[in-house]
């Protein structure tokens, strides 16, 4: 059978994001934030570029407290910040932001092509309100799941504590035939960020599938980690920067999630319902 060699290059961002209280600070966190992708992005030549949760605003219950100001619909300052990026390089972006409808906000997530057109737009559908998150307070779950094609990737969004659910992204796999999942998070150092990369490895591994894991820098950020299809002693996560800004390439080859999915059968030899399975007695 002949390999299918397509690639997909991410320009994945770890970047910092400074205190935010008004829409002025977010407007001036865009311009230097576009700035930095654009260095980047001069550099080299890529398919995507990805932004972390929330990464026009800080992730604070200060900054929520100003979400009347600070939230944006779907075609707000964000959106123009990086369709302009989209259009000078020719990439689709992933960027997060807070959304407001009507007196409701989400925790979003928006992609826009190299046309400058909207793909499509993804709410957090989980809410985290344990540890130094207080969503709960402030937000709206989701309501929708959304998947797009590049290259012939199917890549699927979804937003830190979504990955605490599996069920989520095993259904974006088989249902959506999702090839990457872009999972954009940010993970403060809480007694919850050590059980982050060991939800990062499961969720590739039991649904082999490629798994970005994208968090925001800073002190009490960073280590953002991509997983693979299959891992093992040779073939083993990108790990990024412990605390500082990260912009890493990385570069997803078609053939070795099908290789994987063909070497190590997991998905094939799923059971169509286990629910159905009979409980013998105990003895």
């Amino acid at each position: 059978m002949m390999l299918d060699d397509t690639t997909l290059r991410i320009l994945a961002c770890q970047i910092d994001v400074p205190c935010i209280t008004n829409s002025a600070e977010r407007d001036a966190h865009l311009r230097t934030s576009a700035v930095k992708v654009r260095t980047e992005l001069a550099k080299t030549e890529v398919d995507l570029v990805a932004l972390p949760e929330l990464s026009s605003i800080d992730y604070a219950r200060e900054t929520f407290a100003n979400l009347a100001d600070i939230a944006e619909p779907l075609d707000g300052p964000s959106f123009e910040c990086w369709r302009q990026v989209a259009m000078e390089f020719g990439v689709y972006v992933s960027f997060g932001f807070a959304r407001q409808e009507g007196e409701k906000y989400y925790i979003s997530n928006a992609v826009i092509a190299p046309s400058g057109d909207l793909v499509g737009h993804f709410d957090k559908l989980h809410l985290a309100q344990f540890g130094a998150s207080m969503e709960k307070e402030y937000f709206r779950g989701g309501d929708h799941v959304f998947v797009y094609d590049i290259k012939g990737f199917t890549i699927a969004p979804i937003i830190c504590y979504d990955i605490r659910i599996p069920e989520l992204t095993r259904t974006l796999v088989i249902d959506h035939q999702a090839d990457l999942i872009l999972h954009s998070g940010a993970y403060y150092r809480d007694e919850s960020f050590h059980t982050w990369h060991s939800f990062t490895t499961t969720r590739a591994l039991e649904n082999q599938v490629f798994f970005l894991s994208l968090n925001r820098a800073g002190d009490k950020y960073g280590n953002s980690v991509m997983s693979w299809p299959w891992m093992d002693e040779n073939r083993r996560p990108v790990s990024f920067e412990k605390h500082a800004e990260d912009f890493r390439v990385l570069t997803l080859v078609k053939s070795e999630l099908t290789a994987a999915r063909e070497n190590y059968s997991f998905l094939a030899d799923r059971f169509g319902d286990y629910g159905a399975l009979p409980k013998l007695p105990s003895s």
